[in-house]
């Protein structure tokens, strides 16, 4: 039987619970639903890679100029969910969002493989596209522009950090008589207690 969380320090308890999807998880343990709402309060959702988390929050990294973007740059804040399904739990995290720093941007950017470097500069990403053609054009105008490995960032792309000021660890329990734990942000320190399932 699953146990009741009893921890106290939600970066710790999330830290622990990414470790054991990270082995138990069969692809990508680190996806994540992004929720990010409009002006006029329209939400909107979409799964991302989570690349980085540490005590300031959870760092994932897009174009500027996609949807999410714009949602983000005019309504700052967003929630998270993770789901591990192998473990039954989940994990919800909300709270104000900041840009990641450019040093950040830098670091992360180099990591991804040189076709992925490329795309950032060749996808106008959310915007319509007439035909995949001209997707692939648009590569290869690309990769001929930056024939080696040094692809400078675009000025476009970078990252975003989610600063949590309340998750919520689920785990799945029998009869539906979950546990659901929540953390709320109390200046520095965090509140926490139960909810009914």
């Amino acid at each position: 039987m699953p146990a009741v969380v009893t921890a106290t320090d939600p970066f710790q308890l999330f830290a622990d619970w990414m470790a054991q999807a990270m082995q138990s998880e069969p692809a990508d343990p680190n996806a994540m639903t992004l929720a990010t709402c409009t002006p006029d309060a329209r939400p909107s959702a979409r799964i991302v890679l989570l690349k980085g988390v540490d005590t300031r929050g959870f760092v994932f990294y897009t174009n500027g100029q996609s949807r999410k973007g714009d949602e983000l740059a005019a309504n700052p804040r967003a929630a998270l969910l993770f789901h591990w399904k192998t473990l039954g739990r989940q994990v919800r995290v909300e709270g104000p969002v900041e840009a990641a720093t450019a040093e950040e941007a830098d670091a992360y950017y180099a990591t991804r493989a040189r076709i992925s470097r490329l795309g950032a500069w060749a996808s106008d990403q959310s915007r319509p596209l007439p035909e995949r053609a001209e997707l692939e054009r648009r590569v290869a105008e690309y990769a001929a522009r930056y024939p080696d490995e040094a692809i400078p960032r675009p000025p476009h792309w970078s990252g975003y950090r989610v600063l949590p000021e309340r998750f919520e660890f689920w785990q799945d329990m029998p009869y539906r008589l979950h546990d659901r734990t929540v953390f709320i942000r109390q200046g520095n320190d965090w509140g926490s207690g139960k909810l009914y399932p």
